[in-house]
C-alpha cells in the first residue's frame, strides 16, 4: 500500500526536515542524478582552465543525460537558484548549495582515497551548473 503523507503536518513545518529528506531520496536512488559514467567527465569539466569551456563542456554534458534525469535536475537547480536569491534571508549562497548538495547529486561509484579532494570538486559542479542555469538549461 502506498504510504500518503501532508506537507501540512507538523513534522514538516522544519524546512531542514524537508530538505533533509530531499537530499536523503537523492542520496538512495539506485545511480545519482547525474550518472555513474558521466562523473569523471564532469569533474574534468570542472577543472579546465577557462570557465568558458566549463560551461560549454558541462552544457554538453548535461544534454546527454537520460531525459528523466535532465527534467529532475533543471527543475530541482531551478529551485535552487529561486533559494539563493533569497540566501540574505537563508543564507544559501551557491556555495553553500554546493557544498550540501554536490555530493548527493554527483558522486563516483566507488569512494575515492581522497574524500575531501573529491567533496570540493561534486561541489563545484553544482556551483557552476547554478551559475549559469540559463546557458546550461536554455529554455
Amino acid at each position: 500500500p502506498e504510504e500518503r503523507l501532508s506537507l501540512a503536518d507538523p513534522e514538516w513545518s522544519d524546512v531542514h526536515v524537508v530538505t533533509g529528506a530531499l537530499k536523503l531520496f537523492f542520496r538512495e536512488l539506485p545511480e545519482p542524478l547525474v550518472p555513474y559514467e558521466l562523473f569523471d567527465p564532469f569533474i574534468e569539466a570542472v577543472k579546465l582552465p577557462d570557465p568558458q569551456e566549463q560551461v560549454e563542456r558541462v552544457a554538453e554534458l548535461v544534454q546527454n543525460l537520460p531525459p528523466a534525469n535532465y527534467s529532475t535536475l533543471r527543475y530541482l537547480l531551478a529551485h535552487l537558484c529561486r533559494v539563493m536569491e533569497r540566501g540574505d534571508v537563508n543564507r544559501m549562497t551557491r556555495q553553500n548549495i554546493g557544498i550540501v548538495f554536490g555530493p548527493t547529486l554527483l558522486r563516483p561509484e566507488r569512494e575515492p582515497g581522497s574524500l575531501a579532494a573529491g567533496m570540493a570538486q561534486q561541489s563545484q559542479a553544482v556551483e557552476l551548473l547554478l551559475a549559469h542555469f540559463d546557458r546550461i538549461f536554455p529554455a
